[in-house]
């Protein structure tokens, strides 16, 4: 099975020696994403709903250059600096996956890269 590597300017540059996501076969495997503005490389404002809004708008744009979108992602996995962010994280993630949400883990850890308050990642088919 052959792979491709996904790359795009919508979404940040690599902050480590990995891909933004790789296609093998008919599914996109994306890195997680944290709230990074593509443009400036920097966190956007407003705590972690901002955060996390923005994360999922990087995973779209990474989503889309390998070929597919957020119907067709069958698991995703949150990664949280606080737990107590939960309800907040939810209601945002909500917005990107209203009808028939994909698989999901959310975990607590005891810090992310950048100092980064939430990472989400996704697993998606291509149709």
């Amino acid at each position: 099975m052959a792979r491709r590597i996904i790359a795009t300017d919508r979404a940040p540059a690599a902050v480590g020696p990995y891909s933004q996501a790789v296609v093998a076969g008919p599914f996109v495997f994306a890195s997680g994403q944290l709230g990074l503005d593509p443009v400036t490389g920097k966190f956007v404002e407003g705590g972690v709903e901002s955060q996390t809004r923005q994360a999922m708008r990087n995973l779209q744009a990474v989503l889309e250059a390998g070929g597919t979108n957020f119907a067709h992602v069958v698991k995703t996995t949150l990664f949280l600096a606080n737990m107590d962010d939960f309800s907040t994280v939810n209601r945002v993630y909500a917005e990107f996956f209203s009808d028939d949400p994909p698989a999901r883990a959310t975990v607590e850890v005891s810090r992310l890269p950048l100092n980064a308050l939430v990472e989400v990642e996704v697993i998606a088919y291509r149709s």
